[in-house]
């Protein structure tokens, strides 16, 4: 007997399946979206950082500690303190910077330029040992201007010489052989033939330690930290800290893009659970009918539960397949950046992870079942008796609209928790309450605005019968909506929140960008050492034709923290800190005898720095770039807080003056340039090149320039570029919304064919039935754009004020852009009206009319 019940159940859950293919196919198709873009943003940011890692450890070995500078370089004499030590077996000294060199076809190429010494660095990082080339001397690697070239360096620099950027000259460098360190391009050299090319003599930015077998490296690190006479301002590491570094910079970007990939995955599910509630409700005769043969109510529940697992095993299979080739594409064709900024320059392999596939592939099917666990309960509950005489099954769930709005509130509480290892998860839980309540009040405020429209059209026949049967059929509704409530809210929301970014980024060039003309020596912070302006070559642009004021900017990497990313320390002239940065409130008077300093708000979070208070780490950090000098102390006064969307690891402003008194360092990397009217910017950018080609031939062409029009209109197409994904996403889950519309008329109208038979019968022609079924589906997509817009600027709330700080450091104004939500809620509720009338022409036919006869 069990056996046949079974076989019974299965064919029955066939039958359905087989018989509403498409139905359940969009159902599917919403699973396999979700699944591929959550499971294809996986693939390439794990392939990037694998790629990352294996790069970080090909260049930095594997010693046991490293020894590095919080600011620049350190002496070398550190060198032979340690290298004597009775605890240390090897140490390895390197000089690592940024700079750019020249192709053949006069392209510039990004380098990272390391010097090693060549007799130690073979024990601690074998990829780092120069191959020389064959016909090459064998002491070449000792050779002053001599470079070995990595694969990444050799496909973009060909020729046995080339120029390699120091300063603003330009020195020619010969290539002797090769380096078999992957990742971005890296060129290799002696490192007292670096310090000669680069003005670098006495100076490491690197110190790798291998101890003696049985030291404890933590004791080890104590007692040097503790040595009277160890310099401030150096940090001794384990190794691998620089990826970790990477992971936990963009953690955060990763996450976000992960939830956002999976919009269409939450959007799907309401899909399924549309579907099956139709589906349930379609078969409720028969459902009631298998109850009184002997199917019980768990039985029922499971049978539910079991096309709800087909749905889901299906979608994740195709999901998973489509995610894989959609990675393989994006890294072909755009690499493992994704707009992030933090691995590019890198072409990762694919690295397909069958625990993640897994993962991923569990939460299309868990989607699934949640999308079908309210219909199975309905299916469970159903009342035999009263179902079999076709006397309706749901009642009004008053409990639902408590339970909606305990989620709303619990919702709204989650939204001001911290963080979770620097993810906003309470933030992302909290919009999935808010979403889940919501659509649960839906039927709620179905009644509430239906019942206020239809005294209004009381006296017009066509639509008092649209309106009544959407007031009367509430749940029906709510079902068939949900998946476009869903939608809309999300789109709502990143709708406001990409515009109101975009806003805030635009007021924010306005204030930076005040200057004529901008000339940029170094592209990154990291080549700021060796990519700079002397004083006297910004003493020659000041002192050219129709150049009426200059102002000089110095930029490098100050490492606070050991756990933390190098933040920027910017100096730059700063006589009125509220014109000349985009503070947020007023700049506080700095005590006598103090620095006063200016940080972006990332450093609020990540570093601690408090406006009004004295921020310790820079003055235990701050030292002279000069090795015959000392920096004297300094305290330095956080006077105010500043936006800055450069940089989302944190930037320290401080005026120029007292950075050079401090540091002895004159350099600039930057320069700000206020014309005369009737000068031409094109004449001026020659002019400049000429005063850098004067130094070295040919560093002219090394200089970025922009003005602030250009540089303001390049920002904001970068931006919009970066966000062209959210609008693909968008699209995407409203159109698994309309899927799910399409579905619920398509089933509704088929099974209302008597009745639109009986409305032919009293006189109503097709037109006028199509147009009920157009107006239904208007007042039902009305009602849930109504929904969807209040729900989506509650979320867009959370995501503005929570979810962008609590990510990436930094605030932004509120912006409505009512024009485009309107146009979004209008689009929508056209778009599922004319999907209403489309499925109502299948059933407003002659058949309608047939199937009256049905019950004569």
């Amino acid at each position: 007997m069990q056996i046949k019940m079974r076989q019974l159940l299965l064919t029955f859950s066939w039958q359905e399946l087989r018989h509403h293919p498409w139905r359940h196919a969009a159902a599917v198709l919403a699973v396999m979206l979700g699944v591929a873009l959550a499971f294809s943003v996986h693939l390439i940011n794990a392939s990037a950082l694998d790629e990352f890692s294996h790069a970080v450890r090909a260049v930095g070995g594997q010693p046991d500690l490293e020894l590095r500078a919080a600011q620049g370089s350190f002496d070398e004499t550190l060198y032979g303190r340690l290298v004597r030590h009775p605890q240390v077996a090897l140490a390895s000294p390197v000089l690592e910077f940024s700079s750019q060199a020249v192709s053949a076809n006069g392209l510039r190429v990004p380098l990272r330029v390391l010097g090693i010494d060549a007799l130690q660095v073979a024990a601690i990082a074998p990829d780092l040992l120069p191959r020389p080339a064959a016909g090459a001397d064998r002491l070449a690697l000792f050779a002053p201007a001599t470079v070995f070239l990595n694969p990444a360096a050799q496909q973009q620099l060909s020729g046995p010489s080339f120029p390699l950027q120091s300063g603003l000259r330009l020195e020619t460098v010969k290539v002797a052989g090769t380096v078999s360190a992957s990742g971005p391009a890296l060129v290799v050299m002696d490192i007292a033939a670096a310090q000669e090319l680069f003005g670098k003599l006495g100076q490491l930015t690197r110190l790798d330690l291998r101890l003696q077998p049985g030291v404890d490296r933590a004791a080890f690190v104590r007692t040097l930290l503790a040595a009277p006479d160890w310099p401030s301002g150096l940090t001794l590491t384990e190794p691998g800290d620089t990826a970790q570094r990477i992971n936990n910079l963009s953690r955060a970007y990763r996450v976000n893009l992960t939830v956002l990939a999976l919009v269409a995955l939450f959007t799907g599910a309401f899909l399924v659970f549309s579907v099956l509630a139709l589906s349930v409700a379609k078969r409720a005769q028969q459902f009631a009918l298998l109850g009184v043969l002997g199917l019980t109510g768990r039985e029922r529940l499971t049978l539910v539960l079991w096309e709800s697992l087909v749905l889901g095993l299906l979608g994740s299979a195709a999901g998973i397949a489509l995610g894989t080739a959609l990675a393989a594409l994006a890294l072909r064709l755009l690499g493992g950046d994704l707009g992030g900024g933090f691995f590019a320059g890198m072409a990762p392999r694919l690295q397909w992870d069958g625990a993640a596939a897994l993962s991923y592939g569990l939460l299309g099917v868990l989607a699934a079942l949640a999308g079908g666990w309210w219909p199975a309960r309905q299916a469970q509950r159903l009342p035999l008796a009263q179902t079999l005489k076709g006397l309706g099954t749901t009642g009004a769930h008053t409990a639902h609209r408590w339970i909606a709005l305990l989620l709303i509130a619990i919702g709204a509480i989650l939204a001001r928790a911290p963080t979770v290892f620097d993810i906003p998860l309470a933030a992302y839980v909290s919009i999935a309450l808010l979403l889940v309540g919501g659509i649960m009040a839906l039927p709620w405020l179905i009644a509430l605005l239906l019942d206020r429209i239809a005294p209004l059209v009381a006296r017009y026949t066509l639509p008092l019968l649209a309106v009544e049967r959407a007031r009367r059929q509430r749940e029906s509704a709510a079902v068939a909506v949900s998946g476009v409530v869903a939608a809309l809210s999300l789109a709502v929301a990143l709708t406001v929140m990409v515009a109101s970014f975009r806003d805030s980024v635009t007021q924010w060039l306005a204030q930076v960008l005040p200057a004529d003309l901008y000339v940029r020596s170094a592209s990154t912070v990291s080549a700021a050492d060796t990519q700079y302006f002397t004083p006297e070559f910004v003493q020659a642009v000041a002192r050219l034709p129709g150049v009426q004021r200059v102002q000089a900017q110095r930029q490098l990497a100050l490492l606070l923290a050991p756990d933390r990313p190098a933040v920027a320390l910017l100096a730059r002239e700063l006589d009125d800190p509220a014109r000349d940065l985009p503070l947020l409130g007023e700049p506080l008077p700095v005590p006598a005898g103090q620095i006063g300093i200016y940080v972006s708000e990332a450093m609020l979070d990540l570093h601690g720095a408090q406006p009004g208070r004295v921020f310790a780490p820079l003055s235990q950090s701050f030292r002279a770039l000069r090795l015959d000098q000392h920096a004297p102390p300094a305290t330095f006064f956080v006077a105010g807080v500043w936006r800055d969307y450069a940089r989302q690891n944190g930037t320290i402003a401080m005026a120029r003056g007292n950075y050079e008194q401090l540091s002895g360092d004159t350099r600039s990397n930057d320069l700000a340039l206020w014309l005369a009217e009737a000068v031409q910017l094109n004449d001026v950018q020659q002019a400049i090149r000429a005063l850098a080609d004067q130094s070295s031939p040919g560093s002219g062409a090394l200089l970025d320039f922009g003005s602030a029009s250009q540089i303001r209109a390049t920002s904001l197409r970068i931006f919009d570029r970066s966000f062209a994904v959210t609008y693909w996403l968008q699209a995407v889950a409203i159109g698994i919304g309309l899927f799910g519309i399409a579905a619920s008329f398509s089933a509704q109208v088929l099974a209302r064919r008597k009745e639109f038979g009986l409305l032919v019968h009293l006189g109503l022609t097709r037109r006028q039935i199509l147009a009920v079924v157009a107006g239904e589906g208007a007042a039902w997509t009305g009602v849930g754009a109504i929904a969807g817009l209040g729900l989506g600027l509650a979320v867009a709330v959370v995501l503005v004020h929570v979810v962008n700080p609590q990510s990436f450091h930094w605030s932004m104004d509120l912006l409505l852009p009512w024009g485009r939500l309107l146009a979004l809620c209008a689009a929508v509720v056209l778009a599922g009206t004319l999907t209403a009338w489309l499925a109502g022409r299948v059933a407003a036919g002659r058949d309608a009319v047939l199937a009256v006869k049905e019950d004569w």
